[in-house]
């Protein structure tokens, strides 16, 4: 069972638009964990990315291409 934190993060309209997500590490890490997120990722083919103390999904899952 997906954890509700984590599903609230897929019902948002900037992923089911296909869009951007950002979250903070700690409160992923408080509400549910960075494993099960990024398990939660991978699953359905998406990008995440780590930036500091964000982390960032790209909720497509389309090629991608690092420009610079």
């Amino acid at each position: 069972m997906i954890n509700p934190f984590i599903q609230r993060i897929f019902q948002s309209r900037q992923a089911r638009n296909g869009g951007l997500v950002r979250r903070n590490i700690g409160w992923v890490n408080f509400l549910a964990s960075m494993e099960q997120l990024e398990a939660e990722v991978r699953r359905r083919g998406f990008h995440m990315f780590v930036v500091g103390d964000q982390v960032l999904i790209l909720c497509n899952s389309g090629g991608l291409q690092v420009v610079c």
